[in-house]
Parts: structure tokens; C-alpha cells; sequence
């Protein structure tokens, strides 16, 4: 009998498929499994490994699965497509997952535990609420625009809306005054809803050692923090700073043949919450930095020969390098060769 060795289990809500090969690649078995059948099965496979793509639900079955004893390796989706034969379906998907992790160079995804996720989701909940109080507003703007009630874009002139509806009564008909005050009072519930949320998210960060320190980076806030505890993998899989730079999507896309180097934009390939959060917080201190100076020599020459824009996204590539160094080696941010 031949001896199972990897086991590449394509995912869904309800109906999954499970490809199972030997040690030589060869098919052992093919099986269609409902979701309440799932564990009962892979408690019945001898230990071996466990293949899924990093897709909805894989790490909670990861998690689940690995409890029995198997070995989990999640996989980028994309890395799989490749090995996909001629049509899609649940059975190809299976035997391409299989033949894509027991390939020696594929790279895989961490598992994530409970807590990481749930730390995700305040992070996924703020995101959904903010982009939820924007529509509003942008709506709320747009309507009473139709009634020659306009204010400037931003959070910062919503005032200036609520009083024109405040004394638009007796000149704005009932209706409008009526759905906008509806409207507000969604802003309301949500801007609230989104304090509560960024609450827990820097109480979190202020209580973790790791995320104080990686605090002390000028750019680095509480939120960033617990963004880089909730989303980052170990950071021992990265080889250097530059390879977590690279999984944020911060360096350069590399278009090279021939012996030519051809560098390009920055590939946003990675993470884009942490992306985007350090570019976020590298802007802050580049806006700073031209109004008041900075002690950091590098970045001073920088603002003398580039645009803003441009020095952030460097200065986020550096944070991120900063980032994965006080990771793996300790200690705090110091700044080296400032400006006395």
C-alpha cells in the first residue's frame, strides 16, 4: 500500500474536496466531503501533511486540522493557479494545491492564531465603518448641493451641513430636512461605533511590549502597532529588512531580462493595511519635517531633491526595514547620525 504523504484540501462553505498523493506524486484517493464531515475524516488519515490555499476560513481549519496532529501549509492562491490542468473545478483545484506545496521553493502563509484574527477584525470592522461614514457624508453632501446647500469635502465642514439644516427649516422643504437629519444621526452612530473601536485597538497596543517599542519610530502610532501584531506572520520567516518591505508592497517592481535591471513603481503587492499605514504615518513626519525640520540627515536630504509623496513611500520602505530589525534583534529606535 502506498504511503499518503500530503493531502491538498480545496475549501468552500459547505462542500469541500480532498486530493490525496504518495511520496512519488501519485494519485491515492479523490473524495468529496461535506463541511460536518471534515475532521472526522482527517482524523482517520494517518499524519501527514495538509494543503490549502490561504483563502476564507483556511486558517480557522488550519488551526483545527493541525490539532489532530497533521502539518498545515497554507498557500497564496495565486502561487497555486499555475499548477491548475486545462479546466477549473473542485478536483483539479484539490491535485493543484497537492502538487504546489510539495514543491521545495514554494513559499507559504502562517497559520494565524485566534487572537491574531480576532485583532484583525477591530481592524476589518474600523475600515468597513469608515468607509461606511464616508459614503455617508459624500451622500448627505451631495443631496442638499441640490438645494444650493454646498460645503468643502471632509469631516472637518460636516458642521457646516448640519447647521445649514438647522436653519433651513421654513426654506429647505420638510423631506430634506426630514432623510438628512437621518442621515447625521447615522454619521453620528458611526463615528461613535469607530471611537469605540480605536479605544480597544490602542489600549491593546499600549499593554504589548513589542508594539511600545516599535512605537518609539517617529511614524509609528498605536493603531500602526497593532496593525504590525495582528497582520504580520513571524517575522523570523523574513531573511532581512528588505523582505518585509517587500511583503508590504513597498519596493520597487522588478521588470529584468537579458542582464538588464528594470525597476518600476512600487509593486503593492503585500499587505496592504500595513502599507498603508506606514505611508500614512511616514507622510505625517514628512509634512513635519518641512515645516519644522528634521534632526534625521537622510530625510532632510531627501525633502532638498524629491517630492513629498515620493520621500514618504521611501521613508515607509525604511520604517518597514526599522520595523522587522527591532523585531528580531530588540531594544528601541535610535536615531543614527542626526543632525546635533
Amino acid at each position: 500500500m502506498r504511503k499518503l504523504n500530503i493531502i491538498g484540501l480545496d475549501l468552500a462553505k459547505n462542500s469541500f474536496q480532498a486530493h490525496g498523493s504518495g511520496l512519488d506524486g501519485n494519485v491515492i484517493f479523490r473524495k468529496k466531503l461535506s463541511r460536518g464531515k471534515v475532521l472526522a475524516f482527517f482524523t482517520a488519515q494517518p499524519i501527514c501533511t495538509v494543503a490549502m490555499e490561504a483563502c476564507a476560513s483556511a486558517h480557522y481549519w488550519g488551526r483545527e486540522i493541525s490539532k489532530l496532529g497533521h502539518e498545515v501549509k497554507l498557500l497564496p492562491p495565486i502561487y497555486v493557479k499555475p499548477f491548475v490542468k486545462r479546466q477549473k473545478n473542485d478536483v483539479a483545484d484539490a491535485e493543484a494545491i497537492a502538487e504546489a506545496a510539495s514543491r521545495p521553493t514554494m513559499r507559504f502563509v502562517a497559520v494565524k492564531s485566534e487572537e491574531q484574527q480576532a485583532l484583525s477584525l477591530s481592524f476589518r470592522a474600523r475600515d468597513l465603518l469608515v468607509r461606511q461614514k464616508t459614503q455617508t457624508i459624500n451622500a448627505l453632501r451631495g443631496h442638499l448641493a441640490e438645494f444650493g446647500i454646498v460645503a468643502p469635502c471632509g469631516t472637518a465642514h460636516l458642521e457646516r451641513l448640519k447647521e445649514a439644516v438647522d436653519d433651513g427649516k421654513g426654506v429647505l422643504p420638510e423631506e430634506v430636512i426630514l432623510v438628512s437629519n437621518m442621515l447625521l444621526a447615522q454619521i453620528e452612530r458611526l463615528q461613535g461605533d469607530i471611537n469605540d473601536l480605536e479605544i480597544r485597538i490602542r489600549t491593546r497596543a499600549r499593554q504589548d511590549n513589542q508594539a511600545k517599542r516599535l512605537m518609539t519610530i517617529p511614524g509609528i502610532g498605536p493603531v500602526c502597532a497593532a496593525a504590525i501584531e495582528a497582520f504580520t506572520p513571524p517575522m523570523e520567516g523574513f531573511g532581512c529588512g528588505r523582505d518585509f518591505a517587500a511583503w508590504t508592497g513597498l519596493t520597487p517592481r522588478q521588470h529584468s531580462t537579458g542582464g538588464r535591471d528594470v525597476m518600476g513603481r512600487t509593486s503593492k503587492m503585500g499587505q496592504r493595511d500595513i502599507r498603508r499605514l506606514l505611508i500614512i504615518g511616514a507622510m505625517a513626519v514628512v509634512r513635519w519635517a518641512a515645516r519644522r525640520g528634521t534632526k534625521d540627515p537622510w530625510l532632510a536630504r531627501m525633502l532638498t531633491r524629491k517630492p513629498r509623496m515620493l520621500v514618504a513611500v521611501a521613508l515607509a520602505n525604511k520604517m518597514a526595514r526599522i520595523i522587522w530589525a527591532l523585531v528580531i534583534k530588540g531594544g528601541t529606535y535610535r536615531l543614527s547620525g542626526a543632525i546635533s
